[in-house]
């Protein structure tokens, strides 16, 4: 079996497949009678058509190492995975290769991160590794499909370091 690290997240790193939604540096603006930070449009969402809808899933916690044998992508919209506990969960991401995933990278958010995938960005499957499993997406609500998966010959393992 191949097997991936897992890295930390970095903004950077992390660019070419979606945005880090997290509250570090000053506030962009201080509202709320001076009593709020607001942290301004942290996430690009983008649609090709249909609205954006607010779910919340409930996923099941999951151990290391972790077979990687699937990943998916939404070719209509972009999605958000906003955890609603404190805690880390992991995000596997691939370059396009030609229609399916190229090589996985596996990244670990930092507590109180989220994360916007680009539209038509290969991912893995929401997977917290700590808390609750329960998010808060924000992804396209629409007509048609917007969900293409790709099962891999030969699985990965996603360990740590």
């Amino acid at each position: 079996m191949r097997q991936i690290t897992i890295q930390p997240i970095t903004k950077d790193a992390f660019a070419p497949f979606g945005d880090i939604i997290d509250s570090t540096g000053d506030p962009d603006k201080i509202i709320n009678q001076g009593k709020c930070g607001r942290y301004h449009d942290r996430a690009t969402l983008d649609f090709s058509d249909g609205r954006a809808g607010l779910s919340l899933f409930k996923a099941e916690l999951r151990s290391l190492p972790l077979t990687l044998d699937m990943m998916e992508r939404h070719p209509e919209g972009s999605q958000c995975f906003v955890p609603m506990s404190d805690t880390p969960f992991l995000v596997i991401v691939a370059p396009d290769a030609d229609g399916q995933p190229g090589t996985p990278l596996a990244f670990r958010t930092e507590p109180g991160q989220a994360v916007n995938f680009h539209r038509n960005t290969w991912h893995g499957v929401l997977t917290p590794i700590a808390g609750t499993g329960l998010f808060a997406v924000i992804d396209r609500i629409g007509d048609g499909p917007n969900l293409q998966e790709y099962w891999f010959d030969t699985p990965y393992e996603v360990i740590d370091p």
